[in-house]
C-alpha cells in the first residue's frame, strides 16, 4: 500500500502531466476537503501527512545530488519536529519557531513545483498549469500566516463565523485568502491589526503581479510553441 502511494506521488513530480494532478489534489483540498471535513482533527492530521510526503517525493525526485537532497529534508523534519512540540507545550519560541518552518515548508514546496514548471523543454499546458498550482499554494500559505496572527494576536482580525459546524477557522481563513489573492474583498472578514493589514497588502499585490508576469508569461510562451508546430507540420 505504501509503495503503491509513493509511485503515484512519484509519478505526479517525474510526469508534467503530474502539475495537472498536483491541481486537481490542490482543488479538491481547498474547496471540498478543507471546507467540509476541516472541523475533524483526525482527517486534517491525515491530510497533512499526504503533503508531507508529496513534498519529500519530490525532493526525492528533484533533487540534484544526495547532499542538496538531505539539506532540503531537513526543512519538512523541523516543521513536523515544532508541530509535534507546539501541541504540547506553547512557549514564545517554540511557536515561533513552528510558523518560521512552516512557512519554510510551503516555500520549498513552491520552489519545487516552479522547478518543474521551468524544467528545459517547450511550455505545455501542464506547465501553465503548474504555476497555477503554485498560486494555490501561495493562497494555502497565506491563510495559515492569517490563522497564525489570529491565534496569537488579539483582534487582529474582525472575522464573523457562520452558524455551520463544519465551517472552521483553517476554512475561514482559506477563504479569506482566495478573495484576498484574487483582490475580490467581500468585508465579511477584515484585517485591524497593521501587521495582519500589511500581510493583506502584500497577499494582495501577489494576487495582482503573479498572473500578469509568470502566468501570463507561460501561456504566451506555450501558444508560442503551438504556433511553431503547426508551421513545421
Amino acid at each position: 500500500m505504501i509503495k503503491k502511494q509513493y509511485n503515484f506521488l512519484n509519478h505526479l513530480w517525474n510526469k508534467e502531466s503530474g502539475l495537472s494532478g498536483m491541481f486537481v489534489l490542490l482543488f479538491i483540498m481547498h474547496f471540498v476537503l478543507i471546507p467540509i471535513f476541516g472541523s475533524y482533527s483526525s482527517f486534517m492530521v491525515i491530510i497533512n501527512i499526504f503533503w508531507m510526503l508529496f513534498l519529500i517525493a519530490g525532493i526525492i525526485s528533484l533533487s540534484k545530488n544526495k547532499k542538496q537532497r538531505v539539506s532540503f529534508v531537513i526543512i519538512p523534519s523541523l516543521f513536523i519536529l515544532f508541530s509535534w512540540i507546539s501541541v504540547f507545550r506553547q512557549t514564545p519560541f517554540i511557536l515561533l519557531a513552528d510558523i518560521i518552518f512552516t512557512i519554510a515548508t510551503f516555500m520549498l514546496l513552491i520552489y519545487l513545483v516552479l522547478k518543474k514548471v521551468f524544467e528545459p523543454g517547450p511550455i505545455t499546458e501542464h506547465r501553465v498549469i503548474g504555476s497555477i498550482v503554485v498560486y494555490m499554494i501561495l493562497a494555502n500559505l497565506w491563510s495559515v500566516i492569517y490563522l497564525f496572527i489570529y491565534e496569537h494576536i488579539p483582534g487582529a482580525f474582525q472575522i464573523t463565523l457562520p452558524p455551520f459546524e463544519s465551517n472552521t477557522l483553517q476554512a475561514n481563513f482559506m477563504y479569506f485568502s482566495y478573495i484576498t489573492i484574487t483582490t475580490t474583498g467581500y468585508g465579511d472578514i477584515f484585517p485591524l491589526h497593521p501587521f495582519a493589514r500589511a500581510m493583506v497588502q502584500i497577499e494582495a499585490i501577489i494576487g495582482v503581479l503573479y498572473p500578469v508576469i509568470l502566468i501570463g508569461r507561460l501561456v504566451s510562451d506555450a501558444n508560442e510553441n503551438k504556433a511553431k508546430q503547426k508551421q513545421k507540420q
